[in-house]
């Protein structure tokens, strides 16, 4: 099902990320999606190409901050364009805190996400 592009979209699509359900977070993403990390070796981060490596590259979210959530969030789209600023809260698999300000740049075709590209800024103690 091809979903409008839209602020709602992009609002229903973060909780899917707060309820931690992979499942329905895919569903937004068409199959030759792409997945761009905050983190890597190259400057843009760990990518994940297709839907199957997309899914792999997610759960390492949940498997590395298993209580993440996204609040605070504000979201705006143009054309295919989606953008969502999130303030992401959790605690390491470590024990250590995460609070971190993000924002994702979403691409759409076809009412499909075609590339999510995330960034973060790291609060430095």
């Amino acid at each position: 099902m091809n979903r409008p592009v839209n602020v709602a979209t992009l609002k229903d699509f973060l909780a899917s990320f707060n309820k931690h359900d992979l499942d329905a977070i895919m569903e937004f993403f068409s199959e030759d999606c792409e997945f761009c990390m905050p983190r890597g070796k190259e400057p843009w981060g760990t990518r994940y190409v297709g839907k199957s490596a997309v899914r792999e590259g997610l759960a390492t979210r949940f498997t590395g901050i298993p209580d993440v959530h996204y609040g605070e969030d504000s979201h705006w789209v143009a054309d295919d364009f989606g953008v969502s600023t999130w303030l992401l809260t959790g605690t390491a698999k470590t024990g250590e805190p995460v609070r971190v300000r993000g924002v994702d740049l979403l691409e759409f075709r076809d009412g499909k996400i075609v590339k999510k590209d995330s960034y973060w800024k790291i609060i430095e103690k």
